[in-house]
């Protein structure tokens, strides 16, 4: 018996079940998901694509399954978010950026950089919704914008 399919992205209104991934797993091409409500499906994506939270993946019979974003263990960190926001942003690490304190994935070489340097940080969780790229793409794999 073959899976629904989802070849489309798109907006998640509307959707009749959630799927609920991490950061790490809203960046696929082919992968068998599972609803909310139990539907198995596939995504069968044309290319690798970073999926935000919000979004839907939209199965070939008109259906919408809505992406929301997995809570996750996660570093708050705090003190001199110029400094310590240009350190980690030179590790090409994903970061969520506020006016008062950076938030990234729970790295303990990252967390043991940001406190050799030192920034103050906090495990916390949530729910990681980081910068997306400079050039409008989300996640960028490499320099070749």
């Amino acid at each position: 018996m073959s899976l629904p399919r989802a070849t489309k992205i798109g907006p998640g209104e509307g959707a009749f079940a959630q799927v609920t991934l991490d950061y790490a797993g809203r960046l696929l091409r082919r992968k068998r998901l599972e609803a909310s409500d139990g539907t198995a499906f596939l995504v069968d994506l044309a290319h690798t694509s970073d999926i935000q939270p919000g979004q839907g993946f939209e199965l070939e019979d008109g259906r919408v399954v809505a992406v929301e974003a997995a809570t996750e263990t996660l570093l708050k960190i705090t003190g001199d978010i110029p400094r310590l926001a240009w350190h980690i942003g030179n590790r090409h690490t994903p970061c969520q950026i506020s006016d008062d304190a950076l938030v990234i994935l729970n790295d303990p070489v990252l967390r043991a950089m940001v406190e050799n340097l030192g920034g103050q940080v906090e495990e916390i969780t949530g729910r990681f919704r980081p910068e997306g790229g400079a050039y409008g793409h989300g996640r960028t794999m490499g320099h070749a914008h």
